[in-house]
């Protein structure tokens, strides 16, 4: 990783502290994203970035404030660098800072935009503080922008209320730097109280408050990572809080330093938390799903599965490269301006990618359909359409497929429509089923090439374990293609491991690999793939509580995803 410098920006500097949340990228508010695309320069811990970088436009300098600084001077300024992390920006050396409030101020001296994100809310990171009266003293403009404290917004998606209806006192407490004083005031309140603590010093601050006159017997819910998909809770009593953490093997850790928010007291709705844990108990929370897909074709499907609880793990089993000879490609693209065809078809993303390419390559936008009527099977390619600036005048009414569109595509009419023949750009290994049925409708078909699929590289060996261990508790299989290649190079997944699949087809190849099929839709679409899943965990989830005690145990230790139940 080179060192590099920060980018040349206005001739008045700025800088936003930010509030990154919690954990979870949703709780970002809208002025939040707004700073984030306006930044020169990123400034963050390295988990902030995780959160915020998604937002950052290309060519921001970030800089991980939790990467060393090395020692070697900048050749031809004898300053110590300061490590920046970008993969899009073409950067050089930073000026000599020795941390991160003198490398805000002078990327702010420089005339750039920064934004220096903090977890939780500024308002309760102190060196944050420090940093704010650092810029003031110096006279570098700045602003804030709150963001949801990990105190409030923690135990919302732990499903603890803080307040009921008699409003209690709500009292918040960092047990890494409370005084005597502050134990013996939350001590002898009967309110709620929220302590920040960590994962290994839960037991000492609850002896802390029972010490101050707390009860022994008062609830108490520990929640670890929260708002995220990692995000665990567990519900005990001030007394009993060590040994239930310890029953679940959580103490002693090696990830014992982790930060953890705590709500104690009566009134907290601790024990309501079965019926209020909105969060946790979402159908696929905490599933490892693996979605053989690239990145750009996985977006949607991820999303979705995020809004279930899901961790969604991107592993291309395919690569899309040029079709090995153009012509044909360039001919149908050069019949298309001249009026050759009455429709176009689009059969996946990847084509509506492959024509406007080559629209690019001669100039061409999305003008150039104009009084040509265009067809798209499924939602995303649709989308993909609409992304170019063309709304399709066809996408199936049922299932999302080939055999969907034929059913809604109209006859070949020579009163009403006065060219035959149809442009259908697509793969090297597409099925003849669009063709075939367009020829039958009595259209001509110029089925043309324009992209080739190959086997994608093996993914990393970590990954490859664990396919075939049962490391993931689910894999979702878009086409018989995908169930092919990520067999191929990857080995197939474990027998325990949920299998979903788009459709009939696809089903049919999982079995020939000696795949069980668990789940799959009524209707071949993506949205309707992932609700089976999410359908079928809820299954797994009633079967697994209507069973005897001891019967749950061994399907926990033998049963697909059953860990997933606790």
């Amino acid at each position: 990783m080179s060192p590099t410098t920060l980018p040349v920006g206005p001739e008045h500097g700025h800088v936003t502290f930010l509030g990154a949340g919690p954990g979870d990228p949703g709780l970002l508010t809208l002025r939040a994203v707004e700073a984030l695309t306006n930044a020169d320069v990123l400034v963050a811990g390295h988990e902030v970035l995780d959160v915020v970088r998604v937002h950052a436009r290309s060519g921001v300098a970030v800089v991980d404030t939790d990467t060393e600084s090395p020692s070697t001077p900048v050749p031809g300024t004898g300053a110590p660098q300061l490590t920046v992390v970008d993969g899009t920006s073409t950067t050089a050396p930073v000026p000599a800072v020795r941390d991160a409030a003198h490398l805000v101020m002078e990327a702010a001296r420089g005339g750039r935009r920064v934004v220096r994100a903090v977890s939780g809310d500024p308002g309760l990171d102190a060196y944050a503080a420090e940093e704010m009266l650092a810029c003031a003293r110096a006279g570098v403009p700045f602003e804030v922008v709150p963001g949801v404290a990990a105190a409030v917004g923690v135990p919302a998606y732990a499903g603890v209320p803080l307040r009921d209806a008699q409003g209690a006192d709500v009292r918040f407490v960092d047990a890494r730097t409370a005084s005597d004083r502050c134990w013996t005031e939350v001590g002898v309140s009967d309110g709620t109280v929220v302590v920040s603590t960590t994962l290994d010093s839960v037991g000492a601050a609850a002896g802390e408050l029972v010490a101050a006159g707390r009860k022994p017997d008062t609830p108490m819910t520990v929640t670890v990572a929260g708002t995220t998909t990692r995000q665990r809770t567990w519900t005990a009593t001030l007394g009993t809080i060590a040994q239930t953490l310890k029953q679940a093997k959580v103490l002693p850790s090696p990830e014992g330093g982790r930060s953890v928010i705590a709500v104690v007291g009566e009134r907290s709705a601790a024990a309501q938390r079965e019926q209020l844990s909105w969060f946790e108990n979402k159908p696929l929370f905490g599933w490892k799903v693996l979605v053989p897909r690239t990145k750009e074709q996985a977006a949607s499907l991820s999303d979705q599965l995020r809004s279930y609880g899901a961790v969604p793990h991107e592993v291309p089993t395919i690569a899309v490269e040029p079709p090995r000879t153009p012509q044909q490609m360039e001919r149908a693209v050069k019949g298309l301006v001249t009026g050759r065809y009455e429709w176009i078809a689009f059969t996946s993303v990847n084509a509506v990618k492959a024509v406007r390419e080559k629209f690019e390559e001669y100039g061409l936008d999305a003008r150039a359909f104009a009084g040509i009527k265009v067809a798209a099977v499924g939602e995303q390619t649709a989308k993909a359409l609409i992304a170019f600036g063309v709304k399709p005048d066809l996408v199936p009414s049922g299932e999302q497929s080939a055999a969907g569109l034929l059913e809604d595509w109209p006859p070949y009419d020579p009163v009403f429509d006065p060219i035959d023949r149809v442009f259908l750009p697509r793969a090297d290994i597409a099925t003849e089923t669009l063709v075939a049925g367009l020829i039958e409708l009595g259209w001509e078909v110029d089925d043309v090439t324009a992209y080739r699929t190959v086997r994608a590289a093996p993914p990393p060996a970590e990954i490859r374990d664990a396919i075939k261990s049962g490391g993931f508790d689910a894999v979702l299989f878009t086409s018989s293609s995908t169930v092919r290649n990520l067999v191929g190079i990857a080995g197939k997944p474990h027998a325990r491991t949920v299998v979903a699949v788009i459709g009939p087809k696809t089903a049919e190849t999982a079995t020939e690999f000696g795949l069980r099929v668990d789940a799959q839709p009524a209707h071949a679409s993506v949205p309707d793939l992932v609700e089976a899943l999410a359908s079928y965990a809820v299954e797994l989830r009633e079967k697994l509580a209507a069973m005897p005690a001891k019967q749950r145990r061994g399907s926990k230790e033998q049963g697909p995803t059953a860990l997933r139940f606790r």
